[in-house]
């Protein structure tokens, strides 16, 4: 009977070493473009500091700007299956890190929890609005959220923070190449009740996506949180930067890709390109950056094809300049 204990439980911690084990792939970046932080940063201008996935702030020395606050990471194993909650430790080390405690704005771009999980208590502690589509509103909701710091965005419609523009444009989720993947992240995408954590990771339903525009008297840009796109839906629209999400882009066909950069870069036309999304999920928030764990590579690979794409695009005439940001660090956009 021991021996068969023995047996059983040497397969659970073989189970559970396959989940937590961080064997990561390289990040689908070419270290080429990678920049440092600004060493000056003069008065009134624009920065950003980036952690990693799509979580960016954005600042004029006035206003804050906070897209996603994702600081938590969740096991692979709690993501496959357990529940998942917000890491109230790693939000105090991630706010610590991007040096700020004070946010007018926190803006998931979309609901799942590697946008969103956060966003609530961010908002909690910074004082910041929580701004997103009626799923996200419902995970503040869920988190205690007071209604007078949520507020729900409509496509196109501005919102005025400072000196800053933000106006959402409604988009999509890149397509998950697995059927069951697929269903389970994007099929009935919209959160139609408070979501009271812990929860399933796919308790936190997409909702909408967005692509933001953030204009500032100094310059524009655009975040593409996830590699969908919907057609035309940009036209008409500048950006002096572009933060492109490349999550998964590799998964798909090579006409999808030109299709993404012609729908997103080639229409907002911008002099600068920067790579987000890029990183695991369940990767460390420090030290160097790290691709997509083995296992999240099994459900949504194609990271060598990212990075060929990228460097394609990179290398052809008249291309934007690409740049990987530091980690945490501030960096100049407009000064």
């Amino acid at each position: 009977m021991k021996w068969v204990l023995a047996i059983l439980l040497g397969l659970a911690l073989l189970v559970v070493g396959v989940f937590t084990v961080p064997f990561y792939k390289e990040p689908p970046v070419d270290p080429a473009w990678t920049i440092e932080g600004s060493q000056d940063i003069p008065e009134g201008a624009v920065t950003v500091r980036f952690t990693s996935t799509a979580t960016l702030l954005f600042s004029d020395g006035t206003s804050n700007i906070m897209i996603d606050g994702w600081f938590s990471r969740p096991s692979a194993f709690a993501l496959a299956v357990g529940e998942i909650e917000p890491d109230l430790d790693a939000i105090t080390r991630g706010l610590a890190a991007n040096e700020v405690d004070t946010l007018e704005v926190v803006i998931p771009v979309h609901s799942h929890y590697d946008h969103a999980m956060d966003s609530p208590e961010v908002a909690r502690r910074t004082g910041a609005r929580l701004l997103g589509s009626e799923s996200t509103a419902n995970i503040g909701r869920g988190w205690g959220l007071p209604e007078s710091q949520i507020q729900v965005f409509a496509d196109r419609v501005p919102v005025q923070v400072g000196d800053f523009t933000i106006t959402p444009f409604e988009s999509r989720h890149f397509e998950f190449p697995d059927p069951t993947m697929r269903e389970q992240a994007l099929g009935n995408p919209d959160i139609t009740e408070p979501l009271v954590p812990p929860a399933g990771a796919f308790d936190y339903r997409v909702g909408k996506a967005y692509v933001l525009h953030i204009e500032h008297p100094r310059g524009s840009v655009a975040i593409v949180g996830s590699a969908g796109f919907i057609e035309g839906q940009l036209q008409g629209t500048q950006a002096d930067i572009v933060f492109l999400g490349v999550g998964g882009l590799g998964s798909q066909t090579d006409a999808y890709r030109e299709a993404y950069w012609s729908e997103t870069v080639d229409t907002l036309a911008p002099h600068t390109v920067v790579p987000i999304h890029f990183d695991g999920l369940t990767a460390p928030i420090t030290g160097p950056w790290r691709g997509p764990s083995l296992l999240m590579a099994m459900l949504s690979s194609g990271s060598e094809k990212t990075l060929s794409f990228l460097q394609d695009r990179a290398a052809a005439p008249g291309a934007p300049a690409f740049r990987v940001l530091p980690r945490y660090d501030q960096v100049v956009l407009f000064d």
